[in-house]
């Protein structure tokens, strides 16, 4: 049976073990699924990639202003783990892992994913979802462990989430962040109406 999550919170503790930059305030855990993303014949597959945020990055934007936790605002430097289009380890795990739990239709979506006030309610395509809770769990992992405090000097948020921040990112991000480190990123999307 694939360790997925195993897999990913050691290649994600290596690509943090690269990372030396101060003021270092947020990571970002960007899970995005696209039509244009391929694998193996399925398509609107989710990438994983890691990055961060640092203060001088925002340039002085205040606590609970869109400039710091919008990722649109971000440098996006990101570092891959999941990557469709380019087969790589992980990627060819994460869909050894999808068959072995029975995880099936690969990139395809629920039409019926909208409430009767046309919110959305889905789960993003198929495998999205599953990703989410295995890079959450990864993340969750890593706060848990201390290793953010530990190699940061203090406590910092992974943030999970795609270009929107649909409520099953928001999900993902409360889920990882066991010890509240979460909670200013949480109240600034509440202030600036996003969740």
């Amino acid at each position: 049976m694939t360790n997925m999550s195993e897999k990913l919170y050691l290649k994600i503790k290596s690509i943090m073990d690269t990372w030396h930059e101060d003021n270092i305030y947020a990571i970002s855990f960007f899970v995005y699924p696209n039509d244009e993303y391929e694998y193996n014949g399925f398509s609107n597959v989710s990438s994983f990639a890691v990055s961060y945020n640092t203060e001088d990055d925002c340039k002085g934007a205040g606590q609970y202003d869109e400039e710091r936790w919008n990722y649109a605002f971000w440098r996006q430097d990101e570092t891959t783990v999941i990557d469709p289009d380019e087969s790589n380890e992980l990627t060819d795990l994460l869909f050894d892992w999808y068959k072995e739990n029975g995880i099936l239709n690969i990139g395809e979506e629920d039409e019926d994913c909208y409430d009767e006030n046309y919110n959305y309610i889905g789960k993003g395509p198929v495998g999205h979802y599953e990703l989410l809770e295995l890079v959450s769990k990864a993340a969750k992992r890593l706060q848990q462990e201390g290793f953010i405090e530990n190699k940061f000097g203090k406590k910092i948020p992974i943030i999970i989430h795609g270009l929107e921040y649909a409520w099953y990112d928001i999900e993902a991000t409360q889920n990882a962040n066991i010890n509240g480190e979460a909670d200013t990123f949480l109240k600034a999307m509440q202030k600036l109406g996003m969740i």
